[in-house]
């Protein structure tokens, strides 16, 4: 029996269009029809949750040095590809606005807890619903302490390898989803996930070639840059 339609993600927003992680990117994956975004999350020095991938400021603004050793309004002033802004997660929800589900990567440390806060709210006061959020991590230390804090948000466990490790950890915290990199990907691992109980949203997957053959393995999501390849 050929499961559901595989969901599409776009990758920190749609990447391969407008600058990752910024509002702009997320409202360009929004047009293109996506099922969900996937974006990544950081704590700066003044507490606020920023979405930003890397852990310095180098590589993508006119700045340098570790985003958590800034403040908000230090951050606000930066630009990304000399246009953007390094929006918060309260920013990204807030468009996003319940439309399709929203991918959180936990990337900085000691994010879970604020995290947890925002969603919570959003789904008590804004009308949100637990089956469009996922927390992603490669860090199993902030997966668990969200599973400790709130069991009911869905949880997603990251990895480029060490398949059996991550299955024994996601049933430890009653994850929904195994987020593999889809290099590590064969029909019959993918089909073991689904056996144990995990969706499998698999990132990032950008050429034509490799779509086809990752759709060919039924897995349950495909993160990419081009989510209109999807």
């Amino acid at each position: 029996m050929k499961q559901n339609k595989i969901l599409k993600f776009g990758h920190r927003g749609a990447k391969a269009y407008v600058a990752e992680n910024t509002l702009e990117s997320v409202l360009k994956a929004l047009e293109l029809g996506v099922d969900g975004v996937e974006i990544d999350v950081h704590k700066c020095k003044s507490e606020e949750l920023v979405v930003f991938h890397d852990f310095t400021l180098d590589r993508l603004t006119n700045a340098e040095g570790e985003i958590s050793n800034f403040n908000l309004t230090d951050l606000k002033q930066l630009q990304i590809s000399n246009t953007y802004k390094i929006p918060t997660l309260i920013q990204v929800l807030d468009l996003v606005n319940n439309s399709c589900i929203v991918n959180i990567e936990l990337k900085g440390k000691n994010t879970a807890f604020k995290t947890v806060t925002i969603i919570e709210d959003y789904i008590k006061n804004k009308n949100w619903n637990y089956n469009n959020i996922i927390i992603s991590s490669f860090n199993f230390e902030e997966l668990l302490s969200v599973y400790k804090i709130n069991k009911k948000i869905p949880l997603g466990v990251l990895i480029e390898s060490n398949l059996e490790s991550a299955i024994t950890f996601a049933k430890s915290i009653n994850a929904v989803a195994i987020h593999p990199d889809y290099n590590m990907l064969t029909k019959s691992n993918v089909k073991k996930i689904q056996n144990n109980g995990f969706k499998v949203n698999t990132w990032t997957v950008n050429t034509v070639k490799d779509i086809e053959k990752i759709k060919s393995y039924n897995v349950n999501a495909i993160i990419s840059d081009f989510p209109d390849r999807l």
